[in-house]
């Protein structure tokens, strides 16, 4: 394309390339993270932006001090969905980077091809308990995450 053509010849090829598939894992990800976000913030009440408006806060400075800690376990939520997603991800990747080991080779690549051959199956499940683990690990993040922004909330407001 285009497009592909003028990233390459400023120094950025995407086919075939690490780029390629971190643009692959973007790109499936992206979707769940937009969702997860948009729900979280037409969840946050509108009215404490508007009496910190009224306060005369402006715009950015109202964001960046309400809505944002008030969404960021949603905001949260939907970076581990999206990192779910991608770390599962396949057709997307194989398409634009390729499987070349040590290169653009992810975890959903690397267990296909060891299914492929006799002797992967030991690394295959290695793979796959590592995906889980490091899938656990992204969830434990998160339940801390959401658990320290509880306590900062409640103890700003006395407890209430």
């Amino acid at each position: 394309s285009a497009l592909g053509g003028l990233l390459a010849a400023m120094g950025f090829p995407i086919p075939f390339t690490l780029l390629g598939a971190t643009l692959a894992a973007l790109v499936v990800g992206f979707p769940l993270y937009v969702m997860a976000i948009r729900a979280v913030f037409d969840t946050v009440d509108r009215r404490f932006e508007e009496v910190s408006w009224t306060l005369g806060v402006p715009k950015l400075p109202t964001f960046r001090r309400i809505a944002l800690p008030l969404a960021l376990p949603g905001i949260a939520a939907g970076a581990v969905l999206a990192f779910a997603r991608s770390l599962g991800e396949f057709g997307a990747t194989v398409v634009l980077a390729g499987n070349m080991e040590g290169q653009t080779r992810t975890i959903a690549l690397a267990v296909y091809s060891l299914l492929e051959s006799p002797s992967g199956q030991g690394a295959t499940w290695t793979l796959v308990i590592a995906s889980v683990m490091l899938s656990l690990v992204a969830l434990l993040g998160f339940e801390r995450l959401t658990r320290w922004q509880r306590r900062r909330i409640e103890d700003h407001h006395g407890g209430r």
